[in-house]
């Protein structure tokens, strides 16, 4: 992108928006939920990431926020884009990483016992915000995955990083020495 390259192209000022491959659909197309809600999460988790992190954290994120960009590139492409954005693929390795880096903050959290709030101090409350966009992120694909396809593992990954969100949320509680907060039934 040089200095040329202009933000504004006016070309959605009617009301749609191009895809990957050069078709063009409205801007409320099911799509653009799906992929604009995968681009909310990874909003929501570069908002994590301005928070003092420790560097597996912030190495963690940064993967994910990479990956996030793949997911909504291929949720982008049309037909024809397709064939452009299959390197960005998702993979089983993709998840396993997920897998891992969950097991790894796992292994000196408490056992979990009860249903915990929302909650700690910042970082550990946007990590489950981030957590509460994935999950509508998820729905959105699946919906989307009706009238178009979609690579199954794209749907496991952003299941899995849901997962990750909430453990994260809770490591990030634990390392700062925040007690969870047990959900009350009333």
């Amino acid at each position: 992108m040089g200095k040329d390259f202009k933000i504004y192209t006016k070309t959605g000022d009617d009301g749609t928006t191009g895809l990957v491959g050069g078709s063009r659909v409205k801007k409320y197309d099911v799509r653009l939920e799906a992929y604009g809600t995968v681009d909310e999460l990874n909003a929501a988790i570069g908002l994590i990431r301005s928070n003092k992190l420790p560097a597996d954290a912030e190495n963690y994120l940064l993967e994910i926020q990479n990956k996030l960009f793949n997911i909504g590139s291929r949720l982008a492409s049309d037909e024809k884009g397709n064939a452009f954005t299959e390197k960005l693929s998702i993979t089983e390795n993709h998840i396993s990483f997920l897998e891992k880096a969950i097991d790894k903050m796992e292994e000196d959290l408490p056992e979990l016992t009860h249903f915990i709030l929302p909650g700690g101090d910042m970082a550990a409350a946007q990590c489950h915000v981030a957590r509460t966009v994935c999950r509508r992120a998820e729905r959105r694909i699946l919906e989307f995955s009706e009238l178009g396809k979609v690579q199954p593992e794209i749907i496991k990954y952003i299941n899995r990083l849901s997962d990750f969100m909430f453990v994260l949320a809770r490591k990030m509680a634990a390392s700062r020495g925040i007690e969870e907060k047990s959900w009350k039934q009333f």
